[in-house]
C-alpha cells in the first residue's frame, strides 16, 4: 500500500501539491471560528452535583446576583479609605452602571473589607454566556471605564472577577502562543541545520507543517461545531507544539531513509518511492499510537479534555497525511538539490558514538537493562508526593496580572472564600413550601461544619420551595483544604436536611471538587483504554504477545519518572501547591503515545538486523548503532519544542511544556536507546512469539531465524552501505 502511495504521489508531484494548496484554502476559508471558553463549570457533564446546583439556582433564584466582575479599591498611599473615597466609590459604581455596557445587567456597590483599607463594586453579566469571549470584551470595557471614572481620585482600582481573568487569560494565551511559536521555529531550524547543513532542507518542514497547521486548524473548528465540544486557549498553544514537533519528527524518519536510498544507488524518483515504501508503515504505526492515545480523551468526562482529544488527533492525522504525501511530493520535485550545499549526505557517516554504546549494550544488557531501569523507578518515587490543583484561571497566566493581583488582594483583605461563596440549596421533594423554621437549626449545623467562616440562609425562591444558604469557607476556593472542606459541608447539607427536602451544593469549590471526582474516573477509564489499544496496535506490528508487554511497561515507567521529577522541580523545588489537575492525563498520552513511537523505531530496526541472522545480542547493539541517530535527533527537536510552552509564562503550560519535554526526553534516550533493546537482547527469540517476526524468511525456527515478515519499518538511518558485504541496502 505504501509502495502506491509513494508511486503515485511521486509521479504527479504538481497535482499533489495543488490538491493540498486547494484543501487548505477551502478549509481556511470557510471554517467557522473557535471561540474558547475558560468557564470551569462548563467542562463538567449535568449528572454532576454542582451542575445541578447551578441549574437548580437558574430555575429558583432567576435574578440572583452572582459578580462575573469585581472592582477593588484602595487609597494610591495604602491607607484607609476616607469619607470622601468612599463617596468617590459610590460615584464610579453609579455612573459605571449607567454606561449600560454589553452583557452587563446590574452594578451594586459590595461590602469595604474590615480594615477599612478596601472598597468592592460587584457587575452582574449575563449567566448563559459564563467563560465566552463576548464577556472578556465586555471586561476589557469595563476595566477602561472604571479607571478612567477614579482619575482625579485618591483610588487605585483594579478589575478582577471571572469575567477580568478570562480577559487576561486571553491576552496571555496569545502572548504566550507567539513565544512558543517563534521558540519552536527557532530550535527546529537550528537543529535541522546542524543535523543536515542544508538550508533548503531546514526550512522546508516549517513551511509545509505551517499549511498542515492551517488545515488542522479549520478541521478542528469544523468538529469542535459539529460535536459540540468545548474549546479552551491552551489547545492552540499545545495544537503548535503537536504539529511542528511531531510533524518534524515524521519528515525526519522520510527524510533519513531518502539520504540511505540516495546512498544505497537509487535514482532520485525511485529513491523516494522507496522510501515512503521502507518508512510508511512505520510513520502509520507511530502515528495511529497517538491517535489512539488521543482518542482515548473522548472517554474523560471533562470537556476540556473531550474538546482536546479530537483535536490532537485531526492534527496529528493530518500530519501523517502530510508525511506520506505532501512531504514526498515536494522533495521529489526538488530532488537531491534539497541536501545543497551539504556534500556530507553522499557519504556514510561512522556514527562512532552510538557504536560504542550499541556494543556497551550487546556485551552488557543486564547490566544497561538494570542501570535504566533503576534510573526511572528512583524518578517514580517522586509521584508519591502529588498533588493536584485545580484553580484553572491562575493557572492559566501570570501571577502579574490583574485579575490575579485582585484575587489575591481579596483573600488578603477579606474571608478567604469570600471572594468564591459555596451555596447550599434546599429544596422542597413535594412541591409545597418548605419550613422556614427549620432554617436556623439547619444554618447552624452547617456553620458547624470544620473549615467553614460562616453560613446563613440568603434567600428563598419565589415559590417557597427553595431556600440558598450562603456559606463561606475559611479558605480560597480552588486549595486543597477547601475541596475537602465542601465535601465535609456535602455531607451534613444531605445527611441534616429536614424531612420532605433535599440538598444540593454548588459554588466554585464544589465545582472543583467534581473536576476532582471526574479526573479519578479518567484515571481508571482514560489510561486503560489508551494502553489496551496501543498495545494492540504493538502486536498487530510486531506480530508478537509479549513484546507489547514489556513495552508498554517500560513506557510505564517513564510517566511515573516524568511525573515524579515534575512533582520533585515544580511542588518540591518551587513550592507550588500542586500541578495543575488534568497534567497526570496529558503527560499520559503525550509520554505513552510518542514514547510508544520511539520504541517502535528502534525495536522495528532490531527486528530488521536480527532478520540477517544476527544472535538477539548482536541485533540490539546494531540497532542502536543505526537507530540511535534518529531516535536521538527526533527526541531532542520534539522535546525542544515541547520545552518552548515554558516561555508562555503561566503555570499550566510551563508543568505541561517541562513534563511533556522531560518524559520524550526520557523516552528517546533512556527507554528506546537502552532500556528497550537491552530487555529485548535478555529475553531473546522469545520476545517474538508467536510469530517469530525476528527470523529470516527460508530458515528454521530453531536455527535462529524462520518465519519472514514485511519489509523492515524502520524509519532511521542505515548508515553503511559499504559496510554492509550482504548488500541488504542495495
Amino acid at each position: 500500500m505504501f509502495r502506491r502511495i509513494g508511486t503515485t504521489v511521486v509521479r504527479h508531484p504538481v497535482w499533489t501539491i495543488v490538491a493540498w494548496l486547494i484543501a487548505a484554502v477551502a478549509i481556511v476559508a470557510t471554517a467557522p471560528s473557535l471561540p474558547s471558553n475558560s468557564d470551569e463549570s462548563s467542562f463538567l457533564p449535568k449528572s454532576y452535583e454542582s451542575i445541578k446546583a447551578a441549574d437548580l439556582q437558574e430555575r429558583a433564584f432567576p435574578s440572583a446576583f452572582t459578580p462575573s466582575a469585581i472592582a477593588l479599591y484602595q487609597r494610591t498611599d495604602g491607607g484607609k479609605l476616607t469619607a470622601a473615597d468612599k463617596k468617590d466609590v459610590a460615584r464610579i459604581t453609579t455612573e459605571l452602571g449607567q454606561k449600560k455596557i454589553d452583557q452587563v445587567q446590574k452594578v451594586v456597590p459590595g461590602q469595604p473589607s474590615k480594615d477599612g483599607r478596601y472598597d468592592l463594586t460587584l457587575v452582574q453579566m449575563d449567566s448563559k454566556n459564563a467563560g465566552q469571549p463576548k464577556q472578556a470584551d465586555a471586561a476589557k470595557v469595563l476595566r477602561e471605564n472604571v479607571k478612567e471614572l477614579a482619575k482625579g481620585t485618591n483610588l487605585d482600582v483594579k478589575l478582577g472577577g471571572s469575567a477580568a481573568q478570562a480577559l487576561d487569560q486571553q491576552d496571555s494565551s496569545q502572548r504566550g502562543q507567539a513565544l512558543i511559536g517563534i521558540g519552536t521555529f527557532v530550535i527546529i531550524l537550528v537543529t535541522l541545520l546542524i543535523i543536515f547543513r542544508a538550508p533548503i532542507l531546514a526550512l522546508l518542514p516549517l513551511v509545509l507543517i505551517g499549511l498542515v497547521s492551517a488545515i488542522a486548524n479549520g478541521l478542528i473548528a469544523y468538529a469542535t461545531k459539529l460535536f459540540d465540544l468545548q474549546a479552551n486557549s491552551s489547545i492552540s498553544s499545545i495544537l503548535i507544539v503537536v504539529l511542528f514537533g511531531v510533524g518534524t519528527d515524521y519528515f525526519l524518519f522520510l527524510m533519513f531513509r531518502y539520504r540511505e536510498r540516495l546512498r544505497a544507488g537509487d535514482e532520485a524518483k525511485e529513491a523516494m518511492v522507496n522510501a515512503v515504501d521502507r518508512v510508511g508503515e512505520a510513520i502509520a504505526s507511530a502515528a495511529g499510537a497517538v491517535i489512539i492515545a488521543f482518542l482515548a480523551l473522548v472517554l474523560s468526562t471533562l470537556g476540556f479534555l473531550k474538546q482536546m482529544g479530537p483535536a490532537l488527533a485531526i492534527a496529528v492525522a493530518a500530519t501523517l497525511v502530510a508525511g506520506l504525501t505532501l512531504i514526498p511530493a515536494v522533495v521529489s520535485l526538488i530532488g537531491p538539490k534539497v541536501f545543497w550545499p551539504s556534500k556530507s549526505w553522499q557519504r556514510e557517516p561512522a556514527n562512532a558514538r552510538f557504536a560504542a554504546l550499541g556494543r556497551g549494550v550487546q556485551r552488557r544488557p543486564a547490566l544497561a537493562a538494570v542501570a535504566s531501569g533503576l534510573v526511572l523507578i528512583a524518578l517514580s518515587l517522586g509521584t508519591f508526593g502529588y498533588k493536584a490543583t485545580f484553580d484553572l484561571a491562575s493557572g492559566s497566566m501570570p501571577k502579574t496580572k490583574e485579575s490575579m493581583v485582585v484575587q489575591d488582594e481579596m483573600q488578603k483583605a477579606y474571608s478567604a472564600g469570600a471572594a468564591a461563596p459555596t451555596d447550599v440549596y434546599l429544596s422542597s421533594t413535594d412541591g409545597k413550601p418548605l419550613d422556614k423554621a427549620d432554617f436556623t437549626a439547619y444554618a447552624q449545623k452547617l456553620g458547624a461544619v470544620d473549615g467553614v467562616a460562616s453560613a446563613r440562609m440568603t434567600q428563598v425562591s419565589k415559590d417557597g420551595t427553595t431556600a440558598d444558604f450562603t456559606v463561606t469557607l475559611k479558605y480560597e476556593a480552588s486549595t486543597d483544604k477547601a475541596i475537602d472542606a465542601v465535601g465535609r459541608v456535602r455531607d451534613v447539607a444531605h445527611s441534616d436536611a429536614p424531612d420532605g427536602t433535599e440538598a444540593l451544593v454548588g459554588g466554585m469549590s464544589s465545582i472543583y471538587k467534581d473536576i476532582n471526582t471526574a479526573v479519578n474516573h479518567d484515571y481508571r477509564t482514560v489510561f486503560p483504554v489508551a494502553a489496551l489499544l496501543i498495545m494492540v496496535i504493538l502486536g498487530l506490528l510486531l506480530r508478537s504477545v509479549v513484546a507489547p508487554w514489556y513495552l508498554m511497561a517500560s513506557v510505564g515507567l517513564g510517566f511515573g519518572a516524568t511525573l515524579g521529577a515534575t512533582v520533585w522541580i515544580f511542588q518540591e523545588g518551587q513550592g507550588h501547591s500542586g500541578l495543575m489537575f488534568m497534567l497526570p492525563v496529558i503527560m499520559y498520552l503525550f509520554v505513552v503515545a510518542i514514547g510508544t513511537d520511539y520504541n517502535i523505531l528502534m525495536i522495528a530496526r532490531l527486528r530488521e538486523e536480527a532478520r540477517e541472522g544476527r544472535s538477539p545480542r548482536e541485533a540490539a547493539g546494531m540497532a542502536l548503532r543505526y537507530a540511535g541517530p534518529t531516535v536521538a535527533a527526533a527526541g531532542f527537536i520534539l522535546a525542544a519544542t515541547f520545552a518552548t510552552m515554558m516561555l508562555a509564562g503561566n503555570a499550566l503550560l510551563t508543568e505541561m511544556g517541562f513534563a511533556v519535554s522531560f518524559g520524550i526526553a526520557v523516552a528517546a534516550f533512556v527507554m528506546a536507546m537502552f532500556f528497550t533493546p537491552s530487555l529485548t537482547a535478555l529475553i531473546g527469540h522469545a520476545a517474538w512469539w508467536p510469530g517469530h517476526g525476528d527470523r529470516a524468511a527460508g530458515t528454521p525456527a530453531g536455527m535462529g531465524a524462520g518465519l519472514g515478515g514485511s519489509e523492515p519499518l524502520a524509519g532511521e538511518d542505515r548508515d553503511t552501505v559499504a559496510s554492509d558485504p550482504s548488500g541488504r541496502l542495495g
